[in-house]
């Protein structure tokens, strides 16, 4: 939460996009190199990036950095002692920072594990995607669902903070397998889980598996069961939802997530990072080139990897508010809105939606999408920005 004497959480984002192999269902920006990775060259110019950007939003409080990719556990590291002495070196740090570090099973060594808490890492967030070895390796995982476990008992050991993600409405999974896969893994969990529904992307090896008919996935009707099963059993086990994906014990959600999700500012250091600026009273969308040896050279040219820094209007900051802030159970104050569109919210439309039982209106004031709404967020967005 954003505590009330230092005002909104300002987030980092560092994007580190290499990995030891692609996932046929991921659309990230992320690169596998067989050659080995200059980590001193990449570690200057994340300073590099880090300095010029703090240079145009000077005197911010940092709350949450939060290492995405990619994969950073792959990381030295030192790499990220030097990334994290370079946010501290340009901005303020809270002393309750949240530094969460990305990792995947495989890469999971204690040793490492232990160099990335001394580094300052604090949270863990763990890319286990499924607690079944067949389905792993469907989805072109590198780990068993053993190797999994033993990765988050490590994390356990090292962090007191961990979350780790799944993946389900996977090809022929049943409501009840998945109830009992969920299960096993929230007596793993500790306070945070990541569930996300596969979803097909574009130009990836499951679209071409998909179109051909050879990767069937769950119909509307099926999806939509699996999507109940899960918030049946995670509010059960004490993680409901706090966003459409992300389950927390009350307290325990991941900072850094609720900055985006808030509409708050957040600095995009790395290949294809996105950014969030506010500067001279305009909210600034920034993008750095999305090739990490393009990226690197332009950094050591120029500075920075920017390669987008637009104004963005009063309508696409609000629409975006709008879109970010339904994603969360406790919805968006409709005050906001109209501060950032210079509009209300159609009354009638939410009116409409009231009715279908996909929105409603807190005690306090708050518009939010219900549980039943919540599966077709989308259109409910959609709808109520129109």
């Amino acid at each position: 939460m954003a505590s009330a004497d230092r005002g909104p959480d300002f987030g980092v984002y560092i994007h580190w996009p290499f990995c030891l192999s692609k996932c046929p269902y991921c659309d990230f920006n992320s690169h596998v190199r067989h050659a080995a990775i200059d980590e001193a060259r990449f570690a200057r110019a994340f300073a590099g990036e880090i300095a010029a950007t703090a240079a145009r939003v000077p005197g911010r409080t940092v709350s949450t950095i939060f290492f995405g990719g990619g994969t950073p556990s792959l990381m030295q590291p030192a790499t990220v002692a030097t990334i994290l002495d370079a946010v501290a070196r340009h901005w303020t740090v809270a002393p309750d920072v949240e530094v969460t570090l990305e990792a995947n099973p495989t890469s999971v060594e204690a040793t490492r594990f232990r160099g990335f808490r001394a580094a300052g890492v604090n949270r863990v967030s763990l890319g286990v995607q499924a607690l079944d070895d067949a389905a792993l390796k469907q989805l072109g995982r590198q780990h068993s669902a053993d190797e999994a476990l033993a990765a988050v008992a490590v994390a356990r050991a090292n962090f007191e903070r961990y979350s780790f993600d799944l993946i389900y409405a996977r090809p022929g999974q049943t409501p009840e397998a998945w109830a009992a896969e969920l299960t096993r893994a929230l007596a793993q969990a500790g306070e945070h889980l990541s569930l996300y529904q596969l979803t097909i992307e574009q130009d990836t090896p499951f679209a071409a598996l998909h179109k051909a008919g050879k990767l069937i996935t769950p119909n509307e009707d099926l999806a939509r069961t699996l999507y109940d099963t899960t918030q049946e059993v995670c509010s059960a086990a004490g993680l409901p939802a706090y966003e459409i994906s992300n389950h927390a014990r009350p307290g325990t959600e991941c900072r850094h997530n609720l900055v985006y999700w808030r509409g708050h500012e957040y600095a995009g250091i790395g290949p294809g990072a996105h950014g969030r600026l506010d500067i001279a009273g305009e909210r600034r969308a920034t993008a750095t080139e999305r090739r990490p040896e393009a990226w690197l050279m332009r950094v050591e040219a120029l500075g920075h990897g920017v390669v987008t820094d637009e104004t963005l209007s009063h309508v696409e900051i609000a629409d975006e508010f709008l879109m970010m802030g339904l994603r969360l159970a406790e919805g968006i104050d409709p005050a906001r809105y109209e501060q950032l569109a210079g509009r209300p919210i159609d009354e009638r439309r939410i009116a409409i939606l009231r009715e279908e039982g996909a929105v409603e209106v807190t005690p306090e004031g708050r518009l939010r999408v219900t549980q039943s709404g919540f599966p077709v967020l989308d259109a409910v967005v959609a709808d109520l920005a129109a």
